[in-house]
């Protein structure tokens, strides 16, 4: 089994915002996003999905959406990100989820050995106003009940938000702080794009690795995380860094 990560699809299957009006790199983003899916991801593999799934504004209307991914090879689990306004409640949603599809809220998953939580997150504190804070802290606690659930488990731990969980400069967090407190091996997250997303942190912090995965930011092709026995790969390749480096 293989991990991989791709965040900030924003699919339009009613074609009502194509992503191409942000510029021609996002041209057929999903039909290179597919392309590399499928070369690279196979039935035994779980690819990770942190958030702006869909622009749709109901659950109807992204089942399309959720079906175009339902039908690319591997599991799939998916996290809420600020955009998905179509996440209903959470006992609906998996009702109608395409089999083999999985979403995180306020609890945990395992697959394979890997141990999967998260929380949407949002804007860093100093980032925002009084209104942000107030929602920053609710989706710590919301974390925190996600890593909770996931001592019940056995195996490694990946982590996933959708807002950044630590600033491009690597400073600590409430969320790093709780991350590294519950042995986070990896934690991927979304949100930002083009130049907001350029100098991203993607590195290693009290023990956890970080890594943007939206997919503009890594060129539309699926990132695999570094953690499972078995892989070629290290939690520190080279693409990553060490926070002050």
């Amino acid at each position: 089994m293989k991990l991989f990560a791709i965040g900030d699809l924003h699919l339009s299957a009613d074609g009502n915002k194509p992503m191409d009006m942000f510029g021609a790199k996002w041209e057929h983003h999903f039909e290179k996003i597919s392309t590399d899916w499928r070369m690279r991801v196979t039935d035994e593999d779980v690819v990770l999905v942190p958030g702006d799934i869909s622009w749709a504004m109901h659950l109807n209307e992204a089942l399309p959406d959720l079906e175009a991914i339902g039908a690319l090879p591997g599991k799939k689990v998916l996290l809420r990100g600020n955009h998905d306004y179509w996440w209903a409640s959470l006992s609906r949603l998996r009702d109608i989820l395409p089999e083999g599809m999985y979403v995180l809220q306020n609890d945990a998953l395992q697959l394979g050995d890997i141990v999967l939580a998260g929380s949407r997150g949002w804007t860093l504190p100093g980032m925002g106003n009084a209104e942000d804070e107030r929602i920053y802290r609710r989706e710590v606690m919301r974390l925190k009940l996600s890593l909770e659930a996931a001592q019940r488990f056995s195996g490694t731990l990946v982590a996933m938000t959708h807002f950044p969980p630590v600033p491009d400069s690597g400073e600590r967090t409430e969320v790093s702080r709780l991350l590294s407190e519950y042995k986070t091996r990896f934690c991927v997250y979304g949100h930002l794009h083009g130049a907001a997303g350029r100098n991203a942190f993607s590195g290693e912090l009290d023990g956890t690795a970080y890594a943007c995965v939206a997919c503009d930011q890594i060129d539309f092709k699926l990132f695999q995380i570094p953690v499972l026995s078995g892989d070629e790969t290290t939690l520190k390749p080279a693409s990553l860094r060490k926070s002050g480096e």
